[in-house]
């Protein structure tokens, strides 16, 4: 059997594609609360900071929440294969929504880019954990490999994006991560003869298709009016309105997630187990991703207003989002190397999440002395992407494998999805802060953020021998 770095053949092809989808979304992220932000002479939508952060905090929020359903839709009805390709496709749509000036064709297009990431990106990372064994001594090692490819892309994407974008013209940069995705779906349709029988589709989907049916009616049954009543001018719907009725539909959407999960029928007494440290390795995820999404908002704003650019005759502040996948490619082999050779002393996956959210909270408490100033060097929006770095790289590749390893084969999809969820809080948390990057001064926002994650992650460390237990035997 072909050979992918002594890994699946079908690795390489999960690799390409996820390298290309994340080219389209890092380069668009790159682009996204700048070209709000950037007054209408200048080509921008003239956007305040507060409109902006709170569609920014939208925009990524939901392209994670949509992950959910797509992990669903792909176990009970399509199949991963098949989602990924049509996710894909959508995704690839909505950058060239994006490329078109209209205010009517860049909402259209978020949206497009919303329900193609939640298609395409839980089932990707599940088609990787399907190449292995559920104990593959090289299954986190696989999973290393995989996330290079996502850092690849999102170096890359910025660097090109970015200029034409913020250079040239913004409708270039979006138009340019549209065929970046174009590329990834040639790419993946031709490596299919390289997955086997990995994302398969269900072989009964007449019940799915049912349930389908009546959750669409029920959301139309419920959208329908309140749209018909915004339309008439009996409410006015605003994006910092929009913004907060996310907030509060994720939190009502993780406690009836987990709610309806735990009581799912078919759960042995060790699932039931694993389920509840699911949801601890959940909220750690999603405290770690607010803080680590904030380089697409707070830390794009801080790259924009306050560092000095001047070198190179004044660099794209998009740039600086090149530099955390510069680390992860770099760093992500000395990892992958790490956890093989360990063996028996490699730490728990309770450990390493500690450890992240540490990373996490210094990647912020080092700005906080330079916080008020303008015209700051580079080099300490290096250091904090460096740290933060450090804890991606002990927290999402983990986060993967782990959620594939402790979820049932029958719900692999919809337990990915439901992961996902986690990125999709901590997106919205992370994105929506931009909004306070006027009205509050940054060393205390940069300083609460920093002192949240170092207590959770002390208190991470605390709670690793009783997550051994939870977690039933699974490291």
């Amino acid at each position: 059997m072909p050979r992918f770095f002594d890994h699946p053949r079908g690795l390489a092809t999960l690799f390409l594609t996820e390298y290309w989808e994340r080219f389209s979304y890092y380069g668009m992220r790159a682009l996204l609360i700048l070209f709000m932000t950037a007054p209408v002479a200048g080509g921008g939508l003239g956007f305040d900071v507060v409109k902006a952060g709170a569609i920014y905090g939208i925009y990524v929020g939901m392209a994670y929440l949509f992950t959910l359903p797509g992990g669903w839709i792909a176990d009970r009805l399509i199949g991963q294969r098949q989602a990924v390709l049509y996710g894909g496709l959508v995704i690839a749509c909505g950058n060239y929504a994006l490329a078109i000036p209209l205010i009517e064709t860049f909402y259209l297009g978020l949206a497009l880019i919303v329900f193609g990431t939640g298609l395409l990106k839980p089932n990707v990372s599940t088609m990787v954990g399907q190449l292995y064994g559920q104990n593959h001594a090289r299954r986190d090692a696989g999973f290393s490999i995989f996330y290079m490819g996502i850092n690849l892309g999102a170096l890359v994407a910025p660097l090109v994006c970015s200029y034409l974008g913020e250079k040239i013209n913004w409708h270039l940069g979006f138009g340019l991560a549209g065929v970046g995705m174009t590329l990834g779906l040639i790419q993946y349709r031709g490596g299919w003869k390289h997955l086997a029988d990995v994302g398969a589709p269900p072989p009964d989907t007449s019940s799915a298709k049912r349930q389908l049916q009546v959750s669409l009616g029920l959301v139309l049954l419920l959208a329908l009016p309140a749209v018909g009543l915004g339309l008439t001018g009996a409410f006015k719907i605003s994006a910092t309105g929009l913004s907060k009725s996310l907030g509060l539909m994720l939190v009502l959407i993780v406690i009836a997630t987990f709610t309806w999960l735990f009581r799912m029928k078919g759960w042995t007494p060790v699932e039931r187990q694993r389920l509840v440290a699911v949801l601890i390795f959940f909220f750690a995820s999603a405290l770690f991703w607010s803080l680590f999404e904030q380089a697409g908002s707070t830390l794009n704003l801080f790259a924009e207003l306050n560092t000095n650019r001047s070198l190179f005759g004044g660099f794209p502040a998009g740039w600086f989002q090149s530099e955390e996948p510069l680390f992860v490619i770099l760093l992500a082999p000395l990892f992958a190397w790490l956890w093989v050779n360990l063996g028996r002393w490699e730490p728990s996956t309770g450990s390493k999440f500690a450890a992240g959210l540490l990373f996490a909270g210094f990647s912020f408490l080092i700005l906080v002395p330079i916080a008020a100033r303008t015209n700051n060097s580079p080099l300490w929006l290096t250091w904090s992407y460096l740290l933060v770095t450090l804890g991606e790289l002990c927290v999402s590749p983990v986060g993967l494998s782990m959620t594939t390893k402790l979820a049932p084969a029958r719900v692999a999809g919809l337990m990915m999805g439901f992961w996902f969820l986690s990125d999709a809080v901590g997106n919205y948390i992370g994105g929506t802060l931009a909004s306070f990057y006027h009205s509050f001064p940054l060393s205390r926002l940069f300083g609460t953020v920093a002192l949240t994650a170092i207590c959770a992650g002390l208190g991470m460390f605390l709670l690793v021998p009783s997550m051994k237990k939870l977690m039933g035997g699974v490291n």
